[in-house]
């Protein structure tokens, strides 16, 4: 009776949702990868130095044991659910390995800007292995490390930047100062506890700190290349690398098939663009977007015009039985506005639980005021809204700490984030949800926007494109300010985000998309079914996604070459 009852109270409070479906019985995956996600990250704060080899080998060591380990679960016996979570487990071991190998590598290529990097690691890693070496001798270590980093920073001014490529300068300089940091740690956990550790260890530690300050303000100013706020910096990973990041995200198409279906979106986007802008009165597309960027609210007004697109896109999904809502999903977003230096990053809104407004504020320039109010007008603003809050990002994230949550920070793509929000643009566009030519101008600049992602960020890891040349892009091309595109660029190749992750937002709704055209528009699933059966199975690879939800036969052997993209999603 008690567990009757409390289905049924969790099935009202969820709006209707049921508390288990077909597609979520994990069993005993659930477990595993539960603890799996428990072991790397106590692991991981064992060993928090990235660079460190004693963390590589421990981590390799983990990875493998966790690869023999799963190779003993009786896949057969596995409920379908659980064997795509097998299947995703292995795979994210599998990358793992990948990813420690790609940071040796990178490690190599800039060894010789930092020499010290084992011994200092070394040093560092012995207060999460609990072990006291004495304090003569920790004192005795850190002055040789000082003069190793004297010594690299004099081999250094010798060669000069043409020997240094600017992308090494900038790994080597971050590696650095992320060793200083730790070594700071290492120091202040016995200084002025321990009174002989800080009679024999604080002046050593005085001179690595100098020294080390001094080489990182020389590599920064003699070796990074160009390091002013308006710099747009990058390291672009190469042909190899970005072939294999396509792998790790179950994806078969080459990079020079995506940037072919970027070029036929931005085709298609033009041919809308065109359509629209007749209806206005312009020839041209261009002067009708720029009329649109006219359409902005008046200082203090942002939050209230967020408010009510958020209220009108709830309104709009529920009329039309979409998706199921919960209440307590409706209810508990909030909203927070963007600092002016944050703009410079990310130009506008973000989201999730909480909405990040964009909008100027009165320390900007003139010049800034009217930018960032021309790039946060009403028309842009409203596919952005629903995009972060409800159906997009804020709803996703809802799920995911409720449903299936022993798959989060181990099945997670940025194709199914970002697909899941940009397919729901898609699909509010093909239903005529934007109503005026406006609105739909306004959805079109993000879809050609989308397009452009995949284009420079793909152009720039093959070294096609310099980060100058994205920003041109993105300016004559789709239409942004300078500022935005100037962000927009920084923001993604500041090294915060994957290297695929632009282009995931447009790939990752195409395939979402095509799984809807092959269960929705066959008649297998409702609409409204497929949706709340997508956003409950949580974060995970789209193909894995289509498996489950078509009642594919996963075996151990599962393949996941598929052509997602048959054509413009109308």
């Amino acid at each position: 009776m008690t567990t009757t009852w409390l289905a049924l109270a969790l099935t009202a409070h969820l709006g209707g949702i049921p508390a288990v479906s077909q597609y979520e019985d994990s069993g005993a995956m659930a477990n595993l990868m539960n603890r799996f996600r428990a072991d790397e990250g106590a692991l991981g704060r064992l060993y928090p130095i990235e660079e460190s080899r004693l963390r590589l080998g421990k981590m390799d060591e983990f990875y493998h044991g966790w690869l023999k380990a799963l190779d003993e679960v009786p896949f057969d016996e596995l409920t379908e659910p659980g064997k795509a979570d097998w299947i995703m487990l292995r795979h994210k071991l599998r990358v793992r390995l990948d990813e420690e190998a790609f940071r040796e590598e990178q490690l190599e290529s800039t060894k010789d800007l930092h020499p010290f990097l084992d011994d200092l690691s070394l040093l560092i890693d012995q207060r999460p292995q609990r072990l006291s070496p004495s304090a003569e001798a920790s004192a005795e270590a850190l002055t040789q490390i000082t003069q190793s980093v004297k010594e690299a920073h004099r081999n250094a001014s010798q060669q000069g930047a043409s020997k240094v490529k600017d992308s090494d300068a900038r790994r080597a300089h971050a590696t650095i100062r992320r060793l200083k940091d730790r070594t700071k740690e290492w120091f202040e956990y016995s200084a002025g506890y321990d009174p002989m550790f800080t009679w024999w260890v604080k002046k050593p530690w005085e001179d690595f700190e100098s020294a080390t300050n001094s080489y990182l303000e020389f590599i920064q100013k003699n070796l990074m290349g160009d390091t002013s706020s308006t710099a747009i910096p990058g390291d672009p990973i190469g042909d190899a690398a970005l072939r294999k990041e396509l792998e790790h995200e179950m994806i078969s198409y080459t990079p020079e098939e995506l940037f072919e279906i970027a070029k036929k979106e931005i085709v298609w986007c033009d041919r809308e663009l065109k359509k629209y802008a007749k209806e206005l009165g312009y020839d041209d597309w261009r002067e009708a977007l720029e009329y649109v960027k006219t359409k902005h609210v008046e200082p203090g007004k942002q939050p209230e015009m967020v408010r009510g697109l958020a209220e009108e896109a709830i309104e709009y999904l529920e009329k039309n039985d979409l998706i199921t809502i919960p209440d307590l999903a409706k209810d508990v977003w909030r909203m927070t506005m963007m600092s002016p230096e944050r703009q410079l990053v990310s130009p506008f809104f973000l989201g999730g639980e909480s909405i990040i407004v964009s909008y100027p504020t009165d320390e900007m320039t003139h010049e800034q005021k009217l930018m960032s109010m021309r790039a946060n007008n009403i028309h842009f603003s409203r596919a952005v809204t629903h995009h972060e809050l409800i159906p997009g990002h804020h709803l996703q994230f809802f799920f995911a700490e409720r449903f299936n949550t022993h798959r989060s920070g181990i099945t997670n793509t940025p194709f199914w984030t970002e697909g899941w929000a940009l397919y729901w643009e898609f699909l509010l566009y093909k239903r005529g949800f934007p109503a005026t030519p406006e609105d739909r101008i306004g959805m079109l600049f993000w879809r050609k926007h989308r397009a452009a992602r995949i284009q420079f960020s793909l152009g720039f890891h093959l070294g096609k494109m310099t980060t100058q040349e994205c920003v041109d892009l993105l300016v004559n091309e789709v239409g942004h300010e300078r500022s935005t595109a100037e962000g927009e660029v920084r923001r993604s190749f500041g090294g915060t985000y994957p290297p695929l992750y632009q282009a995931a937002y447009m790939l990752g709704a195409f395939q979402m998309w095509e799984i809807r055209r092959e269960l929705v528009d066959t008649g297998k699933m409702k609409e409204k079914d497929f949706h709340d059966a997508v956003i409950r199975m949580g974060n995970m690879p789209w193909v894995m996604v289509r498996a489950i939800l078509s009642g594919e036969k996963i075996t151990k052997d599962f393949d996941w070459d598929w052509e997602f993209y048959q054509g413009h999603a109308e």
